[in-house]
């Protein structure tokens, strides 16, 4: 009987032990990794773009008449709609082909001031440009671009001129702009273009014919809405 108190005092003894062992162990034991927190990830932007601007054309006005001495032209200004498509390869590097049509009134100057108006003539100008867009200035994304331009002549009119044929022409284009966007899709743009656009035409004045170059080489100058898709 003297033997109890030890007995139990060993059974508790191993029973402390066992459960200090237990709790180390519950311890050791990683603890659940956390839910992962979903996150909205925002969708690609399309590569397609477009842009509808007003444009100013303005003109160099310069020219001439071949064989007549001081001779000299120039050219009524205008302010059209434009519109813009563009493709973007990659952030950087897209693609822009702009459509606009406009007419221009040439006048006689120099040694031709006495003829006034000698004709006018409608000008559709697509031009095709690659550009690099900047894209480390936040909203504000500026871009420049180089190409070339087909400009075609239509709906000509002669008027001091018994008749006037100004020839479609290819030419380059060099060109400097910036979008502003608002969000994603929505942005506001200003553009400056450069067309070197020399054409010549063949007149006939008075019975004479004539040849010679009309030296338009128009900066055109807009502003307007940007959406990207």
């Amino acid at each position: 009987m003297t033997k109890t108190p030890w007995i139990a005092a060993l059974a508790a003894s191993t029973l402390i032990s066992l459960g200090a062992s237990m709790a180390a162990a519950a311890d050791l034991t990683a603890a659940p990794e956390a839910a992962p927190v979903a996150t909205e990830i925002a969708p690609a932007l399309s590569p397609w773009q477009v842009r509808v601007r007003g444009l100013g054309v303005i003109t160099q006005d310069r020219g001439s008449v071949d064989g007549v001495a001081g001779s000299d032209l120039s050219y009524s200004d205008s302010v059209i709609p434009e519109l813009d498509i563009s493709y973007y390869f990659t952030d950087n590097v897209a693609a822009e082909l702009i459509l606009g049509t406009t007419y221009a009134d040439i006048y006689g100057e120099g040694s031709l001031s006495g003829l006034g108006t000698v004709g006018r003539t409608w000008v559709l100008p697509p031009t095709l440009t690659l550009q690099y867009h900047f894209t480390d200035f936040g909203n504000f994304k500026p871009y420049i671009g180089a190409g070339v331009n087909y400009t075609v002549f239509y709906n000509q009119e002669p008027d001091a001129a018994n008749s006037l044929k100004v020839k479609n022409q290819l030419g380059a284009a060099l060109q400097v702009g910036a979008d502003y966007m608002i969000d994603d899709h929505w942005g506001v743009n200003v553009d400056v273009k450069k067309l070197f656009l020399e054409p010549s035409f063949d007149v006939n004045v008075g019975g004479t014919d004539l040849s010679g170059k009309a030296n338009l080489n128009p900066w055109m100058i807009g502003t307007g809405i940007t959406y990207r898709f």
